[in-house]
């Protein structure tokens, strides 16, 4: 279904001529292939589910962000805007993001459900948390919170 979506995205991005656009539609296809053909190799299963789908689409919008962050430190504020534009046609096909105070809250009955006293406790909270918010968060945004929440304890 997903997948079927960004593949219509892809042309009307091209009856739009929206270069951005197919560029970053046919990147993300490229990247659902190649996953597919992981998969087939290892499963004999040939198509991803949506879910598989959504995490090639979180794996893109990582490699944006952090993209992004090293081009400003080097200066190439030309690549950070191409990188941003891709990234915002990313984010069109991600669920909606959890605000900081919900992750908060979710982050914080984990730590309590897990018992976290320190930080060697980050891994069960985070295996905690992740399951919960898969998709809906982003790994590095529940570690800053979890890592707050085990300083203040």
């Amino acid at each position: 279904m997903l997948k079927e979506n960004l593949q219509k995205d892809l042309n009307n991005f091209l009856k739009e001529k929206n270069q951005t656009g197919v560029n970053t539609v046919r990147l993300l296809l490229a990247a659902i292939l190649l996953k597919e053909k992981e998969k087939k190799y290892k499963t004999k299963e040939e198509t991803l589910i949506d879910e598989e789908v959504l995490e090639v689409i979180f794996s893109e919008a990582k490699k944006r962000k952090e993209s992004i962050l090293e081009f400003e430190k080097g200066g190439r504020d030309d690549l950070v805007a191409k990188e941003k534009a891709e990234l915002e046609i990313l984010q069109k096909y991600l669920p909606e993001q959890l605000s900081d105070e919900e992750l908060r809250k979710i982050v914080k009955e984990a730590v309590e459900k897990v018992g976290a006293k320190d930080m060697k406790d980050i891994g069960k909270i985070m295996g905690q948390v992740m399951s919960k918010v898969k998709g809906k968060a982003d790994g590095s945004r529940v570690n800053i919170i979890a890592k707050e929440l085990l300083k203040a304890a």
